[in-house]
């Protein structure tokens, strides 16, 4: 679908990116920015920029970037039209008749393609799971004492022992092999051709919170590898910012959500009346997907296995409910291992008591804490007040601290006083709690020449963004045609020519252009920021160096794309090399 520049900009400026982006983010004021945890990526630390001023967003660490209407789209996994028409809503501007040109409805359409696709092959699955060749399928369900109305419900099926019936069924529903294939649901090699990604194993269709089928979930039947099996990432299916049941879990009155490990535990809890459960989806527990559980619920119990990596699981997931921003507690399932198993020797009622009575976080913590150490030993038993003591450092707020730390002295039979003195002594040396581990975001970055002249080029975008009444001294010196490729040279050309005409705005800029790549590139040239800089000297000594390297740049790139029999070819590289000298010795200010 085509809009006006005009409509689009209407949409965006009456939907603030702070607004929109808190809704799905939990976002702290420093200076004149935003920050919080990346929706994105996993991290400890917030590298996540949000600007009210430019309104756009930018994180640091992965480099996500754009305006409001493309972080609807990356967040919520939605074309440009779908993204504009949502915030129109919201905004009450209603947008023109839909374009139904073949172009408009080609790229409408693709996403749609793909859903289509996948709600064939679930149909196929869960009537093979009811067929003689499903036999297998059903015996297993049925040992796990599911009913056919929870089987209906979930639309559970089975995928046959043969590798291509996926394939030649969708293929006679007019479907192609890249179609089949860029749906995540076949593979192709030389020996093989275009093969089913599935086969012997039953299926957990995954629904996204509107019902849409957007990928499977397969467990093998036998000794095969790997036990489970997910769809592959594509165009309608991130597996970090998704949850199995949410769309059944988001309608629940339950005043919290349960999020467990897999998708037997997530069914087992419905069938017994637990309709508030979700699964991740063969990952571990996302902040992205903490995000969209916050959209529905301000408590999240966390129900892992009791083992040692079922208790790593829940340490971690304490960590990323925190950084959330929700209240978390954790379900003590011992002796069974997880709550299907629970379920089923114990009851619902059973059940319902320990979800009643689940262990507020800090005490979890402290428990699996005092695991690890031998009671019955005075040195070891010392060394586990001591942590306690670090542990309770955590508490920012008096009242908190002192709260918990009653409640822990009662617990563990210590001296209310000799605690506090502990968590003075301790707290007075700056001794603080280790913070969970998370996951890196595994993101690294090889710099070449090029990048560097690219981001000297970033700087001096931001410095002009950030102060406008530069821009004639920066004109001076350096064009658009002196940035080194055509985003770069069109980005800056917008740049000059709105500051000129006195509409400058980033986030109206990013409107120009509508592939993500383009928008994180755009967003970074508004956030490379300098080191910060103490002295008019240095600040000058900066501005001179950027300015000469951008130079550098467009006149090593001009020489480049001309050819030395080009008449201009000597008399240009000449003029250029001697404007680069000049400008080598001048001493130019941003504040002169």
């Amino acid at each position: 679908m085509y809009y006006s520049d005009q409509i689009i900009e209407e949409v965006r400026s009456r939907n603030d990116i702070v607004d929109i982006v808190g809704q799905y983010v939990h976002l702290k004021k420093q200076g004149a920015n935003y920050f919080g945890l990346c929706p994105f990526h996993n991290e400890k630390s917030g590298s996540f920029s949000v600007s009210p001023s430019k309104q756009i967003f930018y994180c640091f660490g992965c480099g996500a970037g754009g305006n409001v209407i493309s972080f609807l789209m990356k967040y919520d996994n939605l074309t440009f039209g779908e993204a504009l028409k949502q915030l129109a809503e919201r905004a009450g501007v209603k947008l023109p008749d839909e374009d139904n040109s073949p172009q408009a409805r080609a790229f409408r359409d693709k996403r749609q393609l793909l859903l289509d696709i996948n709600k064939e092959a679930a149909r196929y699955y869960y009537m093979n799971l009811r067929s003689e060749q499903g036999r297998k399928g059903m015996e297993y369900f049925r040992q796990r004492e599911l009913t056919d109305e929870t089987m209906k419900h979930f639309g559970l099926g089975y995928a046959s022992i043969t590798s291509d019936q996926i394939v030649r069924y969708l293929k006679s529903k007019g479907y192609n092999d890249s179609q089949i294939i860029e749906a995540g649901l076949a593979a192709f090699d030389e020996k093989r051709g275009t093969h089913d990604k599935f086969w012997n194993r039953v299926m957990f269709p995954i629904l996204d919170a509107q019902s849409k089928v957007i990928g499977f979930g397969g467990r093998v039947l036998g000794d095969g590898k790997p036990k489970y099996l997910n769809s592959p990432e594509t165009p309608i299916f991130d597996k970090s910012r998704n949850l199995f049941g949410l769309n059944y879990a988001k309608n629940s009155r339950a005043p919290y959500m349960i999020i467990c490990e897999g998708y037997m535990d997530v069914i087992a809890m419905h069938q017994a009346g637990f309709d508030m459960a979700v699964a991740s989806l063969g990952t571990a527990f996302t902040s992205g997907q903490a995000m969209i559980l916050k959209r529905y619920t301000d408590t999240v119990i966390l129900s892992y296995d009791s083992d040692e990596a079922g208790t790593k699981a829940a340490l971690r997931g304490i960590g990323i409910l925190k950084e959330a921003g929700i209240k978390g507690k954790v379900l003590d399932l011992r002796p069974y291992k997880d709550p299907d198993e629970f379920i089923k020797n114990l009851g619902k009622e059973k059940f319902k008591e320990r979800i009643d009575n689940a262990e507020n976080t800090f005490f979890f913590e402290v428990r699996v804490m005092e695991s690890g150490h031998d009671m019955s030993d005075p040195v070891s038993k010392t060394e586990f007040y001591r942590e306690l003591a670090v542990k309770l450092c955590e508490f920012e707020e008096t009242l908190e601290r002192d709260n918990y730390l009653e409640a822990v002295a009662a617990k563990y039979n210590i001296a209310v006083n000799d605690l506090k003195a502990l968590v003075v002594q301790t707290a007075s040396k700056g001794i603080t709690a280790k913070p969970i581990e998370r996951p890196k975001s595994g993101i690294h970055r090889k710099t070449t020449p090029e990048d560097n002249a690219k981001k000297n080029q970033r700087l001096l975008l931001t410095w002009i963004s950030d102060e406008p009444q530069i821009l004639p001294k920066v004109a001076k010196w350096v064009s658009p045609s002196d940035f080194s490729d055509d985003l770069y040279r069109s980005v800056a050309a917008e740049i000059f020519e709105s500051m000129n005409s006195g509409g400058f705005s980033p986030a109206r800029i990013l409107d120009r252009f509508t592939d993500e790549e383009q928008h994180r590139q755009i967003s970074e040239m508004f956030n490379t920021s300098l080191v910060e800089i103490d002295t008019p000297d240095a600040r000058r000594k900066a501005f001179h160096d950027i300015i000469y390297s951008v130079k550098l740049s467009g006149y090593e790139r001009q020489k480049k794309e001309m050819k030395p029999d080009d008449p201009d070819f000597l008399i240009k590289t000449i003029q250029g090399k001697k404007d680069l000298e000049k400008l080598a010795h001048m001493d130019i200010s941003p504040d002169d």
